[in-house]
């Protein structure tokens, strides 16, 4: 965990995406209302089931958003990065959680109470709009889960989720590398996947030489030749 030192709660809201056009009034008034909440790694931030009191921003970390299956299962929804928002939906919807939150590693979040973004919200439409369009692009994120795990094999969900992660890699011409930002059970359990038959993917990539996997860290000789294969 980063050391303990009290973080200037207002510089971080006027840095998050849903605040960053509002002034110095407004963020005053918003983080009277909000509260930093400090994870060790493993740590659950909150369970399904629970009453949602407002919504959180992270600040550093990786948070993962899951349920549990009838079976016993987890199935993973979302990995929340730095910079990103959630539990907004149910706030509005005044609804308890429908997936449980865990800290994967070390985080701190901010927690920003329900009648605060309702009282900025009647102040100001703008914090509306942006709300709104977060929960637009959450919802064609999870239509996209959706159609993903309906239409395309597990293999194409991988590349595509490979492709996708490219941004946080290092371009070498036709060449990349990345290191893999979760653990491999985490991004199979993102894609719907045994971890069986993620490893059955990887070793098949590998074997074609489109990947080469060492740990987390993965080379990609051939982006055309990668994202090629995703739909042969």
């Amino acid at each position: 965990m980063r050391d303990h030192q009290r973080i200037n709660v207002e510089t971080h809201l006027k840095n998050a995406v849903l605040f960053n056009e509002l002034g110095a009034n407004e963020i005053a008034r918003i983080a009277k209302g909000t509260r930093e909440v400090r994870c060790a790694q493993g740590e659950t931030i909150f369970h399904r089931g629970d009453p949602c009191t407002g919504f959180h921003i992270l600040i550093f970390g990786q948070v993962k958003l899951s349920f549990t299956s009838p079976q016993g299962g987890e199935k993973i929804v979302e990995v929340v990065q730095q910079g990103q928002s959630f539990g907004e939906a149910m706030m509005f919807l005044d609804k308890p959680y429908v997936v449980s939150a865990q800290a994967l590693n070390s985080s701190l979040l901010l927690h920003v109470s329900t009648s605060t973004v309702f009282g900025e919200m009647d102040r100001d439409h703008g914090i509306r709009s942006k709300m709104l369009s977060s929960l637009a692009l959450r919802t064609h994120h999870l239509m996209q889960d959706v159609e993903g795990y309906t239409l395309l094999t597990g293999k194409q969900r991988f590349i595509g989720y490979l492709l996708d992660q490219l941004e946080n890699g290092e371009l070498d011409g036709e060449a990349a590398s990345l290191d893999l930002s979760v653990k491999k059970c985490v991004i199979a359990s993102r894609l719907n996947l045994t971890q069986e038959y993620f490893s059955r993917i990887l070793r098949e990539l590998n074997d074609l030489d489109l990947i080469r996997v060492e740990g987390r860290h993965l080379k990609i000789p051939s982006l055309e030749r990668l994202s090629k294969h995703q739909f042969e």
